[in-house]
């Protein structure tokens, strides 16, 4: 399960709505990158692809490819305004490491 905080479904569903995105869903993923080894990434889609993991948390559809899901499971999305720079944030309980802005992290 993907959770997504209140703050993080406000700005989603304010930069769908920007975008002309109504009716899109939050994708979440895992590349191969960072200084950590592993980089998050997220986008907002409308298509569902063969094994894809789905889920729904405070009125937001999340979902998540197979290989990434394993990296993620049980990760809070949340969303940071703060001074340090705004942005989305994975909080992940699986990560053993993560670099000093939070976009990579390591197992």
């Amino acid at each position: 399960m993907i959770k997504v905080s209140e703050s993080a479904k406000k700005q989603a569903l304010r930069l769908m709505e920007d975008d002309g995105k109504t009716g899109f869903f939050i994708r979440v993923g895992v590349d191969s990158g960072g200084c950590s080894g592993l980089m998050y990434k997220l986008t907002f889609d409308n298509e569902i692809k063969d094994g894809d993991q789905t889920f729904e948390d405070n009125g937001i559809k999340v979902v998540v490819d197979k290989r990434s899901y394993l990296y993620l499971v049980g990760t809070t999305l949340d969303y940071s305004g703060g001074l340090n720079g705004k942005g989305f944030v994975f909080s992940n309980p699986n990560a053993d490491r993560t670099c000093g802005c939070g976009e990579s992290f390591s197992l």
